[in-house]
């Protein structure tokens, strides 16, 4: 897994079998550092979570985000939860508010 920050959603009105019900958020890899700073590469993910635009999220891939999302949702990205607290080292480098 891997965490991310959701810049916003990709809106499709025709979807391929499987993924009629998600949502597809545009999330960005983040930095462990300081999850809020933006640097990672974007990708598409299916919406497992009911995530929102500028949370911290979960992100799970390949076959994980397969079986997160369900074995007929073509999809190698899942946001599988969203992020309250991120401890690093014994620090607090993000907590949500």
């Amino acid at each position: 897994m891997q965490l991310a920050k959701v810049l916003g959603q990709v809106v499709s009105t025709i979807k391929g079998p499987g993924l009629e019900r998600f949502t597809l958020l545009l999330v960005q890899e983040a930095d462990s550092d300081d999850p809020e700073r933006d640097g990672g590469a974007v990708f598409v993910a299916v919406d497992t979570v009911g995530a929102g635009v500028g949370e911290i999220v979960l992100v799970c891939t390949g076959g994980a985000a397969r079986v997160a999302a369900g074995p007929d949702v073509p999809t190698d990205r899942a946001v599988v939860g969203i992020a309250d607290t991120v401890v690093r080292v014994g620090s607090v480098t993000y907590q949500k508010t």
